[in-house]
């Protein structure tokens, strides 16, 4: 069964369209991301432009966190105070990431930077990652775990603006989050992501929260960021598909409720090895992608006449 979509100018199979997003769902309930770091490149691989691929994967994104993000907060395992403090800079750094989409997508070079973007971020996000998950796995075989702290003190935890993050145990800045929101938020923009393959390691390693609250609180940050994203999107690109983001929030909503609960029967460290070896993938997907050889080659001919 095929359904055409306006805005994409394409047919698609209806079936597909709901198992990724149920798919992708799954996935952000069970590891605190939106999904878009995985769904917006299945989208261009089934042939939908990046731009729109982008800018119709928030609303997917908001479907699937505000999901993820009910199911959580019955475990009691948000952080409002944090959230709303991330929120606050994926706000201001969507509307930055907007502005740069628009001119990127005006000279012509949108589709390239967003792969590009895919490929470096993914890859040294995943890398770290792998690394530090597969090393608390094998320190917790060997009976070598410590319980310290995943994050080191550094200079960044003596800048100024001090807030009290009770559910989180910590006592750090505000800009830290403020800064990291808004850097999140400028690539929810321009890579049609929520940022949570950023977000989570983030939450983890700079602020130290821990990871039972990570997942709540990131999806909870997702959810206005990205609306937030899909409203300017409609303003500014008009790229924004209907058809298409109701499908995919239809499978989204049905697959963060199965994916939340699975969570709860993983370590931390097991989470965080998943999501790092799905990240590793999506990037050397579409690392091969771009230098691969296309399958339709153009070529410029002399058009006789017009040649010297």
């Amino acid at each position: 069964m095929t359904i055409y979509l306006p805005i994409a100018e394409m047919s698609v199979d209806v079936f597909l369209i709901l198992l990724m997003g149920g798919g992708v769902g799954f996935l952000s309930g069970l590891f605190g991301v939106g999904g878009g770091f995985l769904m917006t490149p299945l989208l261009i691989f089934i042939g939908i432009s990046p731009a729109v691929a982008v800018a119709t994967e928030a609303n997917q994104i908001v479907a699937a966190s505000v999901s993820g993000v009910l199911a959580h907060m019955r475990r009691r395992n948000v952080d409002f105070k944090m959230g709303t403090v991330l929120t606050a800079g994926g706000f201001a750094g969507s509307g930055l990431g907007v502005l740069i989409f628009t001119f990127l997508r005006e000279i012509g070079q949108v589709d390239l930077v967003v792969q590009l973007s895919y490929v470096v971020f993914l890859g040294i996000v995943g890398f770290l990652m792998l690394f530090e998950s597969a090393r608390a796995i094998f320190k917790n075989r060997a009976g070598t775990a410590t319980r310290g702290k995943l994050h080191q003190h550094t200079w960044l935890h003596g800048l100024p603006f001090k807030m009290r993050f009770r559910r989180s145990r910590l006592y750090i800045s505000a800009l830290l989050p403020l800064g990291i929101g808004f850097f999140v938020g400028i690539l929810a923009a321009i890579m049609g992501v929520g940022g949570g393959f950023l977000m989570v390691p983030a939450m983890i390693y700079l602020l130290g929260m821990p990871t039972a609250v990570v997942v709540g609180t990131s999806l909870f940050q997702i959810i206005f960021v990205t609306a937030n994203v899909t409203f300017l999107q409609a303003i500014n690109n008009q790229t924004v598909d209907v058809v298409l983001a109701l499908l995919l929030l239809t499978g989204a909503v049905v697959g963060a409720q199965i994916g939340t609960k699975a969570s709860g029967r993983l370590r931390g460290e097991e989470l965080r090895g998943l999501l790092a070896l799905m990240v590793l993938g999506v990037s050397a997907k579409i690392g091969v992608e771009l230098v691969s050889t296309p399958e339709d080659v153009y070529s410029i001919n002399e058009t006789p006449g017009f040649g010297l």
